[in-house]
């Protein structure tokens, strides 16, 4: 690993072309914070500046601390900066107008309704969303276009979609995303995307983490996925760790200790031209003052500035009953199966701790007596890293009495899918008696589409949908995606019904799934089979960001919040400094405001030295949270119901 290129080096333009730098990591580690940062010194430093996120949950409005949106849009007070927030369903439906247009002095009414099908596709959101990142790639009026992908496992899906989409449009004939004719100049556009992304010369990917194993883990697979795209990871930042000075017990001593040597390992296995670290503030980061001070110590190599007095606007002298906030009767209602089996949704920003939340429940309430099943629907799982156990595609025990794990493995499930259409197909076929029928040509045109990056999203879908048919589970426990691409997953039940009541080739192809697909959706909106649950760290970002999608959950898909996890809560007994009092202060500001948004029952959780590992740990911590240890085992639940 060198150790002679900086930070500076990497980000920096070093020709006339317009360079791009792609931020990534787990969500919640701060890769919004730091995209805002590098892009505000870019700009400070004389380049012509676009900000771009590609993350279906945006926060750049929150961190600039004005509107953003789906436009690009200068941002006060900086000279050289724009931003723009994609939205995908503007975007897509931007897309299906730029498509549609040209053709319609050229097709006749049939065959215009044909293409406005195909454009209902569900794929054309996610398309759509990429044309729009293809556009910032060819702008030659921005010196650097800077990038704040969304989490991990879904921007490596991003940097694949290039080559997947180039691939179908060389097929011709129709796609789930437009007539392959109509579509050359994106073959051309896309063509010239894996070309960029794979020129380290313009190009530079940085992967943002907290000083954590499991943070560090999941960059050494994702990096290692982008290897295989043809596309260099040159830089880590490891953002958050504790300051020397403010730790003075033995609780944030320790933790600290834990911190630093995830740091040295960092720097001393991972395989990347530069590292640099920025420590947690004792307030939030937002505003040109608190990034300027994160780009001046990543790029210019300034000490960091820990100001306890100006952080924030919080009293910290005011408080609020946290014990009052919660409400263990209700969580533990919301946690147990009424009749039949219930599921429960855990989801939110990345990094807030979700995954450790469902394992937990999950732990608890097979503890309880309930034959539990928790299922991973995020592509940057690590409940294998959570259980100390393997987990994979289909159910399995992690050594635990009454408890099974799975992951959707995405390459697992997409074959499942192309087996199962391709047998219905066949089938559909056999006993055809039309002899003009050319039945080889048909399966043939079904393989083809198979093919198809819809299929991907499909066959999550479908993966998704079967544990809502797994037999002998009291309770299934989804730990899902980030929120944005949650949102994007309970929508398309509904969705891909309606596609394929269209009839089209693609969807027509499948087994009909119609019934099943509405029983699903009701299920989901049936608050005694199903129970939702945002868990978020009380801070404004988390707690914004999921509020924003409870409303839309509601909205959209008619789901109501069952319950709220506010999790890492300061201990009161340690920390006893300006600093943590300062962030203790905050933490009560927002539970309060997450009590009068959400009006739901409260699970509390509280920061521990090191995050829980195995069933031990795991059941352990469950005890601290709130609902968790009020569980009725499940002979008692008879009873009491």
């Amino acid at each position: 690993m060198s150790t002679t290129t900086t930070a500076r080096e990497i980000v920096e333009p070093n020709s006339e072309d317009t360079e791009f730098v792609f931020f990534s990591g787990k969500g919640g580690v701060g890769k919004s914070t730091v995209s805002c940062a590098t892009a505000t010194w870019l700009a400070d430093n004389d380049y012509n500046t676009l900000l771009v996120t590609t993350d279906p949950a945006p926060n750049l409005s929150d961190i600039f601390e004005q509107e953003i949106g789906h436009s690009v849009t200068g941002i006060d007070g900086i000279e050289n900066l724009s931003a723009i927030e994609i939205d995908p369903d503007t975007a897509a439906e931007q897309y299906r107008q730029e498509t549609i247009e040209p053709m319609r002095e050229l097709l006749d009414d049939e065959q215009l309704e044909t293409v406005e099908e195909q454009l209902n596709s569900p794929c054309v959101e996610e398309i759509a969303a990429f044309d729009n990142f293809v556009d910032f790639m060819d702008s030659p009026e921005y010196d650097v276009v800077v990038f704040d992908t969304a989490p991990t496992g879904h921007t490596i899906r991003l940097m694949e979609l290039p080559s997947d989409w180039n691939a179908e449009l060389e097929k011709g004939g129709s796609t789930c995303i437009g007539p392959a004719a109509s579509m050359e100049d994106k073959k051309a556009q896309y063509e010239r995307a894996i070309d960029t992304l794979q020129d380290d010369e313009r190009t530079s990917f940085t992967f943002v983490g907290e000083p954590e194993d499991s943070s560090l883990n999941e960059i050494e697979r994702s990096a290692a996925d982008l290897g295989e795209l043809g596309i260099e990871s040159q830089l880590l930042i490891i953002n958050g760790y504790l300051p020397e000075s403010v730790c003075e017990d033995p609780f944030f001593e320790g933790k600290r200790e834990d911190e630093q040597a995830v740091i040295e390992r960092a720097r001393t296995e991972f395989d990347t031209d530069a590292i640099a670290t920025y420590p947690l503030q004792p307030g939030e980061i937002a505003g040109p003052d608190l990034l300027s001070d994160v780009s001046g110590v990543i790029y210019d190599g300034d000490e960091a500035t820990i100001d306890v007095g100006t952080a924030t606007n919080v009293d910290p002298d005011q408080s609020v009953d946290i014990d009052a906030l919660a409400d263990p009767e209700s969580v533990a209602e919301q946690l147990q199966p009424d009749e039949g089996t219930r599921y429960l949704f855990f989801t939110g920003k990345g990094g807030v701790g979700k995954s450790t939340v469902a394992a937990t429940s999950a732990t608890k309430l097979a503890e309880a007596g309930y034959e539990t099943l928790v299922v991973t629907t995020d592509p940057a799982a690590h409940l294998e890293d959570i259980f100390g156990e393997p987990v994979g595609h289909d159910p399995t025990s992690v050594n635990r009495e009454n408890l099974d794990a799975a992951r959707i493995d995405q390459e697992k499930a997409l074959e499942e899918y192309r087996t199962q259409v391709l047998d219905h197909v066949h089938e559909m076929y056999e006993n055809k008696e039309d002899t003009q029928l050319d039945v080889e040509a048909a399966i043939s045109n079904v393989e083809e589409e198979l093919e198809s990056p819809c299929a991907e999203e499909m066959a999550a879908l479908e993966k998704f949908v079967s544990y809502f048919q797994e037999d002998g589970y009291d309770i299934v426990v989804f730990d899902t995606a980030p929120t944005g691409h949650t949102l994007r997953l309970l929508e398309l039940p509904s969705d891909w019904k309606g596609f394929m009541d269209l009839g089209s080739l693609t969807k027509g192809a499948a087994p009909s799934k119609g019934d099943q697909y509405d029983e699903v959706i009701e299920t989901m909106q049936d608050p005694t089979k199903s129970s939702f649950a945002f868990v978020m760290s009380p801070e404004f970002t988390p707690m914004m960001e999921a509020y924003r999608a409870a409303e839309d959950l509601k909205e959209q898909v008619g789901i109501e919040t069952a319950f709220v996890v506010a999790n890492y809560l300061l201990p009161e007994e340690y920390g006893d400094n300006a600093f943590f009092a300062n962030r203790r202060a905050q933490q009560e500001k927002y539970l309060g405001e997450i009590k009068e948004r959400f009006e739901t029952p409260m699970m509390l959780a509280p920061l521990r030295r090191d995050e829980p590992v195995g069933s031990g740990e795991l059941s352990a911590f469950g005890e601290e949270l709130t609902g968790l240890s009020e569980l009725p085992k499940k002979h008692e639940e008879v009873i009491i119901s």
